[in-house]
């Protein structure tokens, strides 16, 4: 485990990225290089970066870590970059600014850099999605943005953030979903598993709204919309489900909940997941990893550290 030591679970990540910006120059108050560097900093001095990819912020939460920093602090430094005369855009940490405004608190501690459009925006989606879960709809929103403004392509988020191609991708695909369904799946009323299995109805709108009606569960969508394609395709529901068992049996296909399960699993930890299963109940679960980065994570996660 010598050289997991040696590298950090933040794919390119923050570490990288912060070793490779340049600290705004001592001894400058202003100017293009920026002010120097300090530890801390009025509160009034920080703004919000408009392109934060966190749009919805837990109140209780934010309220439970207002209270942590009346009793100890803020532990933790705000990432910074210069914007002007007494203004700083914060590039990490803007959850841990609204805590300190709520504990009253009139200067707290920051690291200074001088970072381009593309770091800060890949340090904001890497620390929020690393450290406090985006919502599917705003990790998706923050992946099209590195992807189409940036120029990166779905490996290099990939790797930047952790998680495997397939995430991405997948990800990605759910800002296709009817605006209603967008809607929902930002309010936590459907699941990213309800989207995906939206996706592949012939009539993305109405799945949506049958899910909706009768609170389907994402394997009862997954199979209403196996219903809705063997309509569509002029098979009876009867036909379908026989070609389905006949798969099932055949040729070691693995049967759709199996299926469902590692695309659940998948989407859970951000990598490709596969299930063998034996008709006697053994099996096993096999987790792919991409690099050590991605090995150092799912180690962590398996021993319950935080991650």
């Amino acid at each position: 485990m010598s050289a997991l030591k040696k590298q950090k679970g933040l794919g390119r990540g923050l570490d990288a990225l912060l070793g490779d910006a340049p600290k705004a120059r001592a001894g400058e108050e202003g100017g293009a290089a920026g002010p120097r560097p300090r530890s801390a900093l009025p509160i009034e001095f920080l703004k919000p970066n408009p392109d934060q990819p966190r749009r919805h912020f837990n109140e209780d939460a934010i309220e439970e870590l207002a209270q942590s920093i009346r009793s100890r602090g803020l532990l933790q430094p705000i990432l910074v970059r210069p914007k002007g005369p007494e203004h700083f855009e914060i590039v990490a940490g803007e959850r841990r600014w609204r805590a300190a405004q709520r504990a009253k608190i009139h200067e707290v501690p920051v690291i200074i850099r001088e970072l381009t459009d593309e770091e800060t925006a890949e340090i904001a989606l890497i620390e929020n999605v690393q450290r406090v879960d985006l919502n599917p709809v705003e990790e998706a929103l923050a992946y099209r943005r590195l992807h189409k403004t940036y120029g990166r392509s779905h490996d290099e988020i990939a790797r930047a953030v952790g998680k495997s191609r397939s995430h991405v991708a997948n990800t990605l695909r759910l800002l296709a979903l009817p605006e209603a369904a967008i809607e929902a799946l930002r309010e936590g009323k459907i699941t990213a598993g309800h989207g995906r299995a939206i996706l592949a109805a012939p009539d993305p709108e109405t799945a949506f709204l049958a899910v909706l009606e009768y609170d389907m569960s994402v394997r009862e969508t997954e199979r209403a919309v196996q219903t809705m394609q063997a309509r569509a395709a002029g098979e009876t529901p009867e036909e379908k489900t026989a070609v389905s068992a006949a798969k099932k049996s055949g040729g070691g296909r693995k049967d759709a909940d199996t299926r469902a399960l590692e695309a659940d699993l998948a989407a859970a930890l951000g990598l490709e997941v596969e299930i063998d299963h034996s008709p006697k109940g053994s099996g096993a679960v096999t987790i792919r990893y991409l690099d050590l980065d991605q090995l150092d994570d799912i180690c962590r996660r398996l021993m319950g550290a935080g991650v």
